[in-house]
Order: C-alpha cells, then structure tokens, then sequence
C-alpha cells in the first residue's frame, strides 16, 4: 500500500484523532470523520480536538468531514473507532456505499449491550464479508499522541490482511504486532476496562498495592475464563491486548475507567460522572453486558459481579470489598 493512499477514520474520540495523526506522520491521506457537524466545523477551525483530544494540534493534511459518503469514498482503509453502543448505528450508514477491497480495521474495545456482540460480530452482521482485522493493546491516546513509545497486536482471520495493518500502522514509534486471534484480542480489550473500574475504586478508597496486585491478578483470570469460554486462546490474554491493556489501563491516571472508579469510592453517582464528560467509559456498559454473558455461560466472575452492583444496584463500594474478601476458600 503507497504512502499517498487514503485511509479513512469513523469516530472523532481521542483514539481515532491520535491514529489520525499517526498514520497523517506517516505520509498517507487522513480523513477523520465526525458524526456531528457542528463539531466537524469546529475541529476544522481550531485544528485541535477540544473535547477528546485537548492540547493536540491536527496537521492540515488531516481532512475533516461529518459526510459519511465523502469519508468512505476513495478511501483504500476504513478505521472504525466508534463506541460500541453507537456502533451498529453508525455503520449501517455504509449500507449501499462501495466496500469492495476495502480493508476494515476496528479499535473499539467494548461489547455491545443489546445483542451481547464483540465489534467485529457487529461489524460483520451489518456489512456481510470484508477484509477485517481488529486492532488492540496498552494504547493511551494521549500518550502516543505526545510521541511516547507503544505496541499493540492486530488480529485477523486473514493473515495477508493482518500483515497488511501491520505494514500500515507500524513506525518508530508504534510497533504492531499480529494475531490470529480475533475474539482473544477484541475480549481482553474489553472486558479489561471492568478490572480498571474496580482499579479506581480500590484506588480511591486507598487501598494499597498489595489489593491491586491481587486484584491485577484475579481479574486477569476472571478475563481468561470467560474468554476461553467464548472461544480465545487463553495465551492471547498474557500478551498486548491482554494483562499488557489491563495494567496499562488500571494504573495510569488517563484512564477514563479507572477514573469512573475512583469516582463512585469518592461518593458520586453513576448519572453524575457520566454528566461531568463528553468522554465515553467503555468499562461501564460492559460491565452490564458481560454480567448477563457470564450468568448465561455460568461463569464464574466474582470482581465483575461486585462492579455491576456498584454501578448498577448502587451497592457501597465498601461492602463490595468485603464481600470480595469473605468468598469461601479456593486453591489459586
């Protein structure tokens, strides 16, 4: 693929601005595409996204756009880096726009709630066939969008088309690994963001590091066990978009799940810190969804339990780690 060809991104968040500035560094021409065009209009005028990705200057050779059509036209490349709750209303706008030989990259890292679907699920249901490929790992936007160092995994089922993400994504500075390993890879991006809620709330009752090891810990294996359950390789969850996201995302202060956390141990309502951002937390409607996953398949998930009561039953935070703690006897 020539550095000249055009890739488009759907979904303005911090994510899709920073792989916007990435991919624009490396020569290629960036569309970024909004779903609002007051705020497509606004983005063109700053060149900075005030809103998720503050503090950032966009190139001029990022084009904005709120058309869909002018997005996806031309476009060799279609990055999708929209919310899972908005996904599938969103790419149903691609119904009857040409998909032909496109290369389809999803990093959304969530589950859909009414139908209990990873994004490429949703993806594929909507559109049919396509050359698709996700793309996962310990990714902080702010950080890469900075210039600091990362790596992430890209998985496929086509490994000319992994290999061809790769190829397109990898630089100095952002080095890209590849899998087979679609739903490992899609899973541990999502459900990791359950653990860094349970993070925040054992940072803001000041727990300690040693409640975060463990926690660390039995979080990872409640992540494994439901996605060998739904049909991963358990050895995708020790690599990148595994316990490489998981710590990256229960420890650094950017981390909009872990901040939910800390924000319900500090007294606050769901409705109140959902109110208090723009920013989208994707742990808190996966938490609901992997909850009713996990009752279905009757596995066993004792920390993500415990967050779906705090977030949705308004249980205390306290009580939820003491419960956690007073669990009957097990062998590790």
């Amino acid at each position: 693929m020539q550095n000249n060809s055009k890739i488009s991104i759907l979904g303005d968040g911090g994510w899709g601005t920073t792989l916007s500035l990435l991919l624009a560094k490396k020569g290629f021409q960036i569309t970024l595409w909004s779903a609002f065009a007051d705020y497509a209009e606004q983005i063109k005028k700053d060149r900075e996204n005030k809103k998720f990705l503050p503090g950032v200057s966009i190139p001029s050779e990022v084009t904005i756009t709120s058309d869909l059509k002018e997005a996806v036209e031309g476009a060799e490349v279609l990055v999708i880096a929209i919310p899972s709750q908005f996904l599938r209303d969103t790419i149903k706008g691609l119904k009857g726009l040409s998909l032909d030989e496109k290369i389809v990259v999803s990093v959304v890292k969530g589950i859909e709630h009414t139908a209990l679907k990873r994004p490429s699920e949703v993806i594929r249901e909507e559109l049919g066939e396509l050359k698709l490929a996700v793309l996962s790992g310990p990714t902080i936007a702010k950080e890469i969008a900075g210039g600091l160092p990362a790596s992430c995994v890209v998985a496929s089922d086509d490994e000319p088309v992994a290999k061809s993400v790769q190829e397109i994504f990898m630089s100095e500075r952002f080095r890209v690994y590849t899998s087979a390993d679609v739903a490992g890879v899609e899973l541990g991006g999502a459900l990791k963001n359950i653990i860094a809620i349970a993070a925040g709330i054992s940072d803001g009752l000041n727990l300690g590091t040693n409640a975060k090891a463990g926690l660390f810990t039995r979080g990872l294996v409640e992540i494994k066990k439901l996605g060998i359950a739904l049909g991963a390789d358990a050895e995708t969850f020790n690599g990148l978009s595994g316990i490489g996201d998981l710590v990256t995302t229960c420890i650094s202060p950017l981390s909009r799940n872990r901040r939910v956390g800390e924000e319900i141990a500090k007294g606050k309502t769901l409705d109140e810190i959902i109110g208090s951002t723009d920013m989208i937390a994707e742990g808190v409607e996966t938490a609901r969804s992997v909850h009713q996953i996990a009752g279905q398949m009757h596995v066993d998930m004792p920390i993500t339990e415990q967050v779906y009561k705090v977030l949705f039953e308004n249980k205390n935070a306290h009580t939820a780690v003491g419960d956690l703690m007073a669990r009957s006897k097990k062998s590790e």
